[in-house]
């Protein structure tokens, strides 16, 4: 695609990014046969080419107005579109920066930009997080019925095991999933353990910063990215681990963008490289262990849902439903998998219509084969679709943690 960026962006380092990216474009329109929203709204401005060429348009010093952010909006940023891409689109890094451009040269109606920033302020806090669920489970039955929904239930992490083997590993804790699903990490841990690996825990590491970075403040995600590298930097070079482990993908893709987001900073670049590196969805670590002795629940018909951050960000297929397949589950065939399930981070609060469609559309298709439960592997996924799903929703690391469930009435 030929570009013409204004002299103001073209020069910039995200100026050079988003060139390089468009000119690899060739019009094709292979992404919008696997775009969701395309799908739903049969709009060339819904679907990733469209929105290229509105970014495209943005960048030239095109006039733009309103309808323009709005169509930004409206993208998942699920990245189906750069599995479908024949010539390597990096899609979802130019709409990051082409929605930040927007934003600064359009701007946002009051209540929007309000709704923003109180999600970037609670979210990626786990003690603001925590103390509003908690505030919520006790008042849920006064609550509006759809916000009532989006509470869950409280859960407890169970035992920890010790640090006690040589191979160690560095676990990411997160902003929302210490609340919401405690037990994730805890089950990991225990799954590990009886592989001949310990999880730990450090101290002063937070928010991956996608949460910032997707919301229009990218200034505040590079301060949590590099707090994060402080806190992890010590246990690479003096413990020794030999990974950071993620359980939920969405954090997981965001980690492993990290040498993108420092490609600039000479103090921090190396560091960010390594840890990229060094960063594994819990799938890609157990796949290389002698994980077949983890057989506790031979037969069970589970509906697998693989979120877009594991199948399209990080570009994980197929290793989840290889090691439930070979501890003995049984995988119910699931229609259009590569679909978004309309979670989508903060998607479900800013664009509701969209994301219950969605969410409607893949429960259908879920739910097809009569399966016991559903697992997936992303906490959003994993609340999102748990508020209508007539069966449980889980973390497939559950179905290998032989500890008992953690569920509370």
């Amino acid at each position: 695609m030929q570009t013409r960026l204004t002299d103001s962006i073209r020069h910039t380092s995200e100026g050079r990014v988003a060139e390089s990216i468009l000119r690899k474009c060739v019009h094709c329109g292979f992404c919008n046969a696997t775009c969701p929203t395309y799908q739903l709204l049969g709009d060339e401005n819904e679907g990733p080419r469209g929105r290229i060429y509105l970014i495209k348009q943005l960048m030239e010093g095109q006039e733009v107005g309103k309808k323009t952010l709005q169509h930004l909006d409206h993208c998942l940023l699920c990245r189906s579109c750069e599995t479908t891409c024949p010539s390597g689109v990096e899609y979802g890094k130019l709409l990051d920066i082409g929605r930040h451009l927007a934003e600064e040269q359009i701007g946002r109606d009051s209540k929007d930009k309000a709704l923003r920033k109180r999600l970037r302020k609670y979210l990626p806090n786990p003690n603001l997080f925590g103390l509003g669920l908690r505030l919520g489970r006790t008042f849920k039955p006064l609550l509006p019925e759809k916000l009532a929904g989006k509470i869950t239930a409280p859960r407890t992490a169970g035992h920890w095991p010790e640090a006690r083997h040589d191979r160690q590993m560095l676990i990411l804790d997160g902003c929302v999933q210490p609340s919401l699903s405690p037990d994730i990490n805890a089950a990991t841990a225990r799954v590990l353990d009886r592989l001949g690996i310990s999880l730990l825990k450090a101290q002063g590491g937070g928010c991956c910063g996608a949460i910032n970075q997707h919301l229009g403040d990218p200034d505040t995600a590079v301060t949590q990215i590099k707090r994060n590298i402080d806190a992890w930097w010590p246990y690479l070079t003096t413990f020794g681990v030999e990974a950071i482990v993620t359980t939920a993908s969405g954090c997981g893709v965001m980690v492993k963008d990290y040498k993108h987001f420092l490609r600039d900073d000479p103090e921090y670049f190396i560091k960010a490289e390594r840890i990229s590196y060094l960063c594994k969805d819990i799938a890609e670590i157990i796949s290389k262990e002698k994980y077949q002795k983890l057989i506790p629940n031979k037969g069970a018909r589970i509906a697998w849902h693989p979120p877009c951050t594991l199948q399209h960000g990080q570009k994980v297929r197929g290793v989840v439903e290889n090691i439930l397949v070979d501890c003995g589950f049984v995988l119910v065939p699931v229609t259009d998998e590569h679909l978004c399930c309309g979670s989508a981070g903060t998607y479900s609060i800013l664009e509701p219509e969209l994301s219950q469609q969605l969410r409607h559309n893949k429960l259908t298709h879920l739910m097809a084969h009569t399966p016991e439960y559903i697992v997936t592997a992303n906490i959003g996924c994993q609340t999102h679709l748990q508020e209508t799903s007539p069966v449980p929703v889980k973390h497939w690391i559950h179905v290998l943690d032989t500890a008992p469930s953690t569920d509370k009435a």
